[in-house]
């Protein structure tokens, strides 16, 4: 069966970088439009980019599952804490959680010169950092902090900062986290823990991994104690990984 697997997924895969790449393309003039209507046209355009993607993932039947049983509120300011597996990870939090208008941290490098992904970045509310450089990177931060407590947004964080290349967790790194807090002190924090999307990139960019189930689990929030930052980061972590299947 595993043999079967690889030899479709040659195929497959140059069929899924077509279409991934063709969705890219499309978008990035639609979204060119919907800033200059308004954000929320943007954010719309952006939400149903990234349900495109996630659909050229199931041209290497790919399946997913969200399981939420949390009663998050939508008109409160969010730090949604995750692990990070591939980049794959990303459509499946805008897709799956947009009703809670995510914004994500992104590193420097990204914000140009790829289709649709780089525009968003730069004019979807996001923030673009310099992780060698705290003096871009600190300010940057704070901007955002406080950006998605005045807009009652949901910040995402990848706190372990490089993606896991075999689905272990890494130690999450604490600064950005406690900047956040600082500066969003309001914010509910909410742990999710993504499995199976470091499968899909097992061979490297190509071939694709074929047939993996990807799943994004919810976990229970908690509030922002800045009296207590190290306990609900510690807690937060643990919730994360305690949700990891390797």
């Amino acid at each position: 069966m595993e043999l079967i697997k690889k030899i479709l997924s040659y195929p497959l895969s140059v069929l899924f970088y077509l279409f991934f790449g063709l969705t890219l393309v499309v978008f990035h003039p639609l979204q060119w439009i919907a800033v200059r209507i308004g954000p929320r046209a943007h954010r719309r355009m952006v939400n149903l980019m990234n349900l495109c993607l996630l659909g050229c993932l199931m041209i290497l039947g790919v399946r997913f599952s969200y399981r939420n049983k949390q009663n998050l509120p939508k008109d409160k300011e969010k730090i949604i804490v995750s692990n990070h597996q591939s980049m794959f990870d990303i459509p499946l939090i805008i897709w799956f959680m947009r009703a809670h208008k995510t914004k994500f941290i992104s590193k420097i490098e990204l914000g140009k010169g790829i289709p649709s992904i780089s525009f968003n970045l730069r004019h979807g509310g996001n923030a673009l950092i310099d992780r060698k450089n705290p003096k871009q990177s600190i300010p940057e931060l704070t901007r955002f902090a406080k950006f998605v407590a005045e807009n009652k947004f949901a910040a995402v964080i990848f706190p372990e900062g490089t993606r896991s290349r075999t689905g272990k967790p890494k130690k999450f790194a604490e600064t950005g986290l406690k900047i956040l807090f600082k500066h969003a002190p309001e914010a509910l924090v909410v742990p999710v823990t993504i499995n199976n999307s470091w499968k899909l990139v097992r061979f490297g960019n190509f071939p694709m991994g074929v047939g993996i189930h990807l799943t994004l689990d919810v976990h229970e929030p908690l509030p922002v104690d800045r009296k207590n930052v190290a306990e609900v980061i510690a807690t937060a972590e643990e919730r994360v990984t305690q949700g990891v299947r390797t």
